[in-house]
C-alpha cells in the first residue's frame, strides 16, 4: 500500500516540470480514474492499493509526455453534458462552453428553433443544445471521418440530425430556413504551429487545428455557408482565436451581408468569439 498524499504530491511536480498547464487538478483527476473514485472523493483516500498504483503511474507517464487528460479518462463534461473523447476528435475547451451558451440563448428566443452546428467535432455543441433547449430541431455537420464517429456516439438518443460531410455545402435543404448557425471552426494558422501546445498539436485531428496562412480559411467558408442557411435577421456565432477578435469579424463586415456584428470576451477579457445577424 501507498499513501495517497504523498503521491499525489509527488505525481503533481512531476506533472509541473513537464509543463503541464494545470498539474494540481490533473493529478487528482488521474488517480480518481485510477482508483475509481470521484475527485470530490479523493479527500477520503488514504492508501493505494499496489495495482492501483500501478494503474496510476502508466497514466502519469502518459500525462507527462503530454498525452491529454481527456484521452486519458476518456470523457470530458461540456456545460451540463458530459462527452465520450479519444484520439481522433478535438477535445472540446471551457472556452467553447461560452459560445455554446450563446447559441442556447439564442434558441430559447425563437418558437421551435432551427440550429445547425457546423465542424460539430465531438458533438459538443449539438449536445447541450439538444439538453438544455429542448423544443430545438438541432442539425450537426463533421468532415473528419473519425470525429463523425465520436459525435455518433455522443449523440445517440439525443435527437440531433448529425450528417458526415463538408460544412460549405451542408443541409442544402435549410437554406433560408435556419434561426442560429453555431461553429468552433479551425482557426489557428499554419505558421502557429510551433507555438500550439503539444496536447493540441499532436493530439487533435488537423482538420479541427490549422485554418490557411491566416487561420481564417474556414471562418470565410463558415460566413458564406451561414448567409446561405439562415433566414433573414438569424444569427451566426463562431469561436476564434483570442487575436483574431478584429480579423474574425472582419470577415463578416467585408461581406456586407450582415448587422450587429460584433465580438466577445471570454472570462479572462480575451477575444473569444464573433456573431452576427443576416440582414434582412
Amino acid at each position: 500500500m501507498t499513501a495517497a498524499r504523498p503521491l499525489l504530491r509527488s505525481a503533481e511536480q512531476r506533472l509541473a516540470d513537464a509543463g503541464v498547464a494545470s498539474p494540481a487538478y490533473d493529478a487528482s483527476a488521474l488517480l480518481a480514474y485510477a482508483v475509481g473514485t470521484s475527485r470530490g472523493s479523493l479527500s477520503l483516500l488514504r492508501d493505494v492499493s499496489d495495482e492501483q498504483l500501478a494503474s496510476f503511474e502508466a497514466l502519469l507517464d502518459r500525462r507527462v509526455a503530454r498525452e491529454p487528460l481527456q484521452h486519458l479518462t476518456g470523457s470530458t463534461g461540456f456545460r451540463h453534458v458530459e462527452l465520450y473523447v479519444g484520439p481522433g476528435v478535438f477535445v472540446p475547451r471551457p472556452e467553447t462552453e461560452l459560445v455554446a451558451g450563446w447559441a442556447i440563448d439564442r434558441a430559447r428566443e425563437c418558437d421551435e428553433p432551427v440550429v445547425v452546428d457546423l465542424c460539430t467535432g465531438s458533438g459538443a455543441i449539438a449536445a447541450t443544445l439538444a439538453s438544455e433547449v429542448p423544443g430545438a430541431r438541432v442539425h450537426a455537420v463533421e468532415l473528419d471521418p473519425t470525429a463523425f464517429e465520436w459525435a455518433e456516439r455522443n449523440l445517440v438518443g439525443t435527437g440531433v440530425d448529425l450528417r458526415l460531410g463538408d460544412m460549405a455545402d451542408a443541409f442544402p435543404e435549410l437554406d433560408g430556413t435556419v434561426d442560429v448557425v453555431v461553429c468552433n471552426p479551425p482557426y489557428i494558422p499554419l505558421e502557429a504551429f510551433e507555438s500550439v501546445a503539444p496536447e493540441a498539436r499532436d493530439h487533435d485531428p488537423a482538420l479541427a487545428l490549422w485554418s490557411g496562412e491566416d487561420g481564417l480559411d474556414a471562418m470565410r467558408v463558415l460566413e458564406a455557408t451561414a448567409a446561405r442557411l439562415l433566414r433573414p435577421g438569424g444569427w451566426v456565432g463562431a469561436e476564434h482565436a483570442d487575436v483574431q477578435g478584429e480579423s474574425a469579424t472582419q470577415v463578416f463586415l467585408d461581406s456586407g451581408r450582415w448587422v450587429d456584428v460584433r465580438d466577445h470576451q471570454d472570462l479572462a477579457g480575451r477575444a473569444r468569439y464573433v456573431v452576427a445577424r443576416l440582414a434582412r
